[in-house]
């Protein structure tokens, strides 16, 4: 009998774009598209991390190629782009992940600052780079773009208001631009990272996380960046055409836990 399946599950030859792909989640995405087949562009504000991440996907058989980007800088996010459309012909994915956190109470001298700044990175940087990625995606004839935001998005923590606010927007953005793109064939999700080992967390005392985990996590620990860019990847996959607006808790049952 023959399959029934006739979706494909592979990214190989697709063309990434991953912001803030030096460390965390965006180099366990930037690591799994490669893994996948795909060419991926790693960008990130620190070039020797960058160059970092490429040479280990080299080294492992992918493809990567890096740029130096400030995802908050139009400047940055235009030359990048063409480099990559230049490169590589074409752009399929965006991954807009880069991020931030500033731990300010309202009441806090440096707080105005860090919401503009918070704002900028978190929210306004997403929706500009998927602007000016939007003529390939479209020519790719299925583009792809995740944003992630995280389960601050969904609820909230005292002291991080900006954070909360831009994550907030995230989603929001998400499903705008998933009813604006739909007529282009373009896909727009959203994954909302809950408690994950990576450098925003890393300050963070291991007694500490464990007991976090234990009361608010239904699978008691913190996650490993690889765990959400698995969900990142389901979301591109050319089998996931029809599924668009969303977005996806990678929380180890965190948001829906009472006690």
């Amino acid at each position: 009998m023959a399959r029934l399946s006739k979706l494909s599950r592979s990214i190989e030859g697709k063309i990434a774009l991953v912001t803030g792909a030096a460390s965390g989640m965006g180099r366990a995405t930037a690591h799994l598209f490669a893994d996948e087949g795909a060419h991926v562009a790693v960008t990130d504000l620190d070039a020797d991390k960058v160059s970092r991440v490429v040479r280990e996907i080299d080294e492992a058989g992918g493809s990567a190629f890096g740029w130096v980007l400030d995802v908050s800088q139009r400047a940055d996010r235009v030359a990048v782009v063409s480099a990559i459309v230049q490169k590589w012909g074409g752009l399929d994915i965006l991954i807009n992940n880069a991020g931030i956190v500033r731990y300010e109470p309202i009441d806090a001298p440096s707080f105005e600052e860090g919401w503009g700044r918070s704002l900028d990175i978190l929210l306004t940087a997403q929706v500009m780079l998927a602007r000016e990625c939007l003529p390939h995606l479209e020519a790719s004839g299925g583009g792809r773009i995740v944003n992630i935001a995280s389960t601050e998005g969904l609820g909230a923590t005292k002291g991080v208001s900006a954070y909360t606010a831009s994550k907030t927007g995230v989603i929001g953005l998400t499903r705008s631009l998933a009813v604006e793109l739909g007529m282009k064939g373009i896909t727009v999700n959203c994954i909302c990272p809950g408690p994950i080992n990576t450098g925003m967390t890393a300050d963070i005392p291991d007694e500490s996380k464990a007991i976090f985990a234990a009361r608010r996590s239904a699978l008691k620990r913190y996650a490993e960046p690889e765990e959400v860019a698995h969900g990142t990847l389901n979301y591109v996959l050319p089998a996931s055409q029809y599924i668009t607006g969303t977005h996806l808790a990678v929380d180890g049952g965190l948001t829906i836990k009472n006690a």
